[in-house]
């Protein structure tokens, strides 16, 4: 009996030892690659096994089953991430699949602009034909989330250079700059002046896109942010052309008349209203934000756009018609208020 089980064995020992050989051999076979580099890309909740039939099928390697089987040893089969992967020659077998569980992706970037509204930013990274889109519904549902309970996400993400992944949705990006934006706000609101005349963290959201809209040179934000706390600390309506215009939406030509100053059933008309409009009127940036919590301290009350990006500001009623007689009635030929004109006309 003893000596049949020798022989048995042996046998078995060699045939594992001949396919630890072959898998080996599989493991380390050389990428077949069309190119010196490529590009794969791992969808969500693909699996290895899928991963290696389309190499298999582009003749990249050869017997994707037992490079799987070798991966789930290993428990690699597991650890894939999805993404885009730029793969180079030379490679082996398991160095790519090794290249897939270590999560190396591709990394884009798309810039949000300080400024813009929610509107506008969901359109800029719709049109980034790296990003996968959203169901519109769906979409709109998680807005209203991150709104909580608010009826506009209007302002609530932070402005920035995001970087994403070819696996990442124009939704994910959002949601890297809401949690921005709201730790940015959160953390200004604990530490904020004893003084500043804002009942709340959302408050000081609307009153950053205001200035954000009204700031065509870097240096006057805390400046146009004291003007208009100090307005509201002292119940004066904050009269600003940008919130009108974001109340008229389509409405807006590029044309404000008097009449749209005039219009009392526009909530954004701060000509008609008191206090600050019911939500921001755009995604300001951190600069913006941290000059409503650190505004200059000088005794203006008003300002008035210069015609070059900048503006003159005043502390009396008197002194600011001066500047609107003076600036406003008296225009240059290459007058511009905003700072989106003034930027194209420096470009």
């Amino acid at each position: 009996m003893r000596r049949a089980v020798i022989p048995a064995v042996l046998v078995c020992l060699i045939a594992l030892g001949v396919g630890l050989l072959r898998m080996n051999i599989f493991w380390q076979q050389p990428l077949q690659l069309p190119q010196e580099s490529a590009i794969v890309t791992v969808n969500k909740g693909e699996s290895l096994s899928e991963v290696l039939r389309q190499a298999e099928a582009r003749r990249w390697l050869t017997h994707a089953n037992w490079v799987g089987i070798v991966a789930r040893l290993f428990g690699l089969d597991q650890q894939i991430k999805a993404g885009e992967f730029e793969v180079n020659s030379p490679m082996t077998a398991g160095g790519f699949i090794q290249l897939l569980a270590a999560g190396e992706v591709l990394q884009y970037s798309v810039t949000l602009p300080e400024g813009i509204s929610l509107a506008e930013a969901v359109a800029l990274l719709q049109r980034d034909p790296k990003l996968k889109r959203t169901p519109q519904k769906r979409l709109a549902a998680e807005l209203l989330v991150m709104a909580e309970g608010r009826d506009s996400a209007e302002g609530l993400f932070l402005p920035e250079t995001w970087s994403y992944t070819r696996a990442d949705s124009e939704l994910d990006v959002l949601r890297r700059s809401h949690f921005a934006m709201m730790s940015l706000l959160n953390d200004l609101w604990e530490e904020r002046p004893a003084d500043l005349p804002l009942p709340s963290a959302y408050a000081a959201l609307i009153l950053a896109s205001i200035v954000e809209k009204e700031t065509g040179v870097a240096r006057e934000r805390a400046q146009i942010a004291g003007v208009f706390l100090r307005r509201l600390a002292q119940g004066m309506r904050l009269q600003t052309d940008p919130t009108v215009i974001y109340g008229l939406g389509g409405e807006y030509n590029g044309d404000l008349k008097r009449r749209h100053l005039r219009d009392t059933a526009n909530p954004y008309n701060t000509y008609a209203i008191s206090g600050l409009p019911p939500t921001p009127i755009a995604l300001p940036g951190e600069a913006a934000l941290r000059a409503v919590f650190s505004p200059d301290a000088s005794d203006a009350l008003y300002f008035v756009a210069k015609g070059d990006g900048s503006h003159a500001f005043s502390a009396t009623l008197a002194e600011h018609e001066d500047n609107v007689r003076r600036y406003q009635l008296s225009r240059r030929s290459d007058y511009r208020s905003s700072p989106q004109e003034v930027k194209a006309l420096k470009d």
